[in-house]
């Protein structure tokens, strides 16, 4: 028995009073075959399972929200962005193994979870309103099972064996001198891959899908495969347009600031023989801080002390640079009254302990990748490049996706 509930019903409620305990699992094996490390590769801007964490994690639907792993670095990135990790076996991280036997051992070593909402890291386009609508299935109508499907208008035809003399092709879902057009069809619904819920039951049994089942018809524009390259470009735009990037509506950014110490420069300070200090500099980060001024973004550099190489660097790009020994948040916030700016038109970018206030009160918080735990737990956006080393220009570069992001919210809301 399978029973049609349309996405267009965006209900954010969930039952307070079943006491079933739901957990958000997402399979995210280190050997992609497809694309290497296709789960933590960047999607616009971010790891492509963050887009699925944030979500799961905005949807306050779970109990637990866990990535099943045999991966190092997707272990890291996972705890980054909120989520727990279960540490796969040798026996369900092998090539061969299924999901379901994946889904199966975190369940043995989690006898608390009544129910599964397995998603998929090639979702990167799901909402919080996809799971809140699923859970309220499940918990409250009585749903032993929920899956994602998608419509398709495609007209299908049998295969032809070839090793056959005479063999043809045959229509399947369709009469030849009847065609019928898009708009006299609905079409047919197809599984998109994007999410599995069930009950403990059904999955400790083998099946997905069983007991009374349900599924929900996510829109095309929500619906994203990802199993090749060619697929990502495609994605990304379609995330551009159609992701989840928080709770808060996305605005355009209107100031980034970026610290000089750790995040412009590798953290370190170097001296000739002559006792001369030097630092570096990463061409592509001035390029990145470029095409935000370009596109009128107010863009500043702060630093804790500066020699006069700061003050040099920032000459050269044409960005003015403010020395702040204290309270950088202060100064943060005197600039965001004399610009008359929301929080959430402010980023900032940052990579140690002063940083930290700022990169909670910015609406977008951006570190590097060697900047301590304690500040990646902050940050918004995590570089995959440490400081010096392009990690200003992946920011930069999120920003850019952020703003095409808000804009293409306020013509889509037009």
């Amino acid at each position: 028995m399978a029973t049609n509930h349309s996405e267009s019903v965006k209900d954010e409620s969930t039952s307070t009073e079943d006491k079933k305990n739901m957990a958000c699992l997402i399979l995210a094996r280190g050997g992609s075959k497809g694309i290497k490390l296709k789960n933590i590769k960047p999607l616009a801007g971010l790891p492509l399972i963050a887009w699925v964490l944030r979500a799961a994690k905005d949807s306050e639907v779970f109990d637990s929200i866990w990535v099943s792993t045999d991966h190092d670095e997707i272990e890291k990135i996972s705890l980054e962005w909120g989520a727990q990790v279960h540490r796969r076996t040798a026996e369900t991280a092998r090539d061969q193994a299924t999901s379901i036997e994946a889904v199966q051992e975190f369940l043995r070593f989690h006898p608390e979870v009544d129910i599964v909402g397995q998603i998929q890291c090639t979702a990167p386009c799901l909402h919080p309103w996809h799971l809140t609508h699923i859970g309220r299935m499940l918990r409250d109508e009585g749903y032993d099972s929920v899956f994602s499907v998608s419509r398709r208008h495609l007209l299908r035809w049998s295969e032809i064996d070839h090793g056959t003399n005479g063999s043809v092709t045959k229509p399947l879902n369709l009469n030849p001198a009847k065609r019928p057009r898009r708009q006299d069809w609905s079409g047919e619904l197809s599984e998109n891959g994007s999410m599995y819920f069930a009950t403990r039951e059904l999955l400790m049994k083998g099946f997905f899908q069983g007991g009374k089942v349900g599924y929900l018809e996510m829109a095309a524009e929500y619906s994203v495969d990802i199993d090749t390259d060619i697929d990502w470009p495609i994605a990304e735009q379609r995330v551009i347009k159609f992701g989840y990037f928080g709770k808060t509506k996305p605005q355009g950014v209107r100031l980034a600031v970026f610290a000089a110490d750790g995040v412009l420069t590798d953290n370190q300070i170097h001296f000739t023989l002559s006792g001369e200090e030097f630092r570096t500099y990463n061409v592509s980060d001035n390029i990145g801080i470029q095409k935000l001024k370009d596109k009128g973004v107010n863009v500043r550099i702060m630093c804790e002390s500066d020699s006069g190489i700061h003050q040099k660097h920032a000459e050269r790009l044409g960005v003015p640079l403010y020395v702040c020994p204290g309270d950088k948040l202060a100064l943060l916030e005197k600039w965001r009254k004399e610009l008359d700016l929301e929080w959430t038109q402010i980023a900032y970018m940052g990579r140690d302990i002063p940083d930290l206030d700022c990169l909670k009160r910015a609406g977008v918080g951006g570190t590097t990748q060697d900047a301590p735990d304690v500040v990646h737990t902050c940050a918004n956006f995590v570089s995959l490049n440490p400081g010096g080393r392009g990690a200003a220009r992946t920011f930069c570069d999120y920003l850019d996706l952020m703003m095409r992001q808000a804009d293409a919210c306020a013509a889509y809301s037009s």
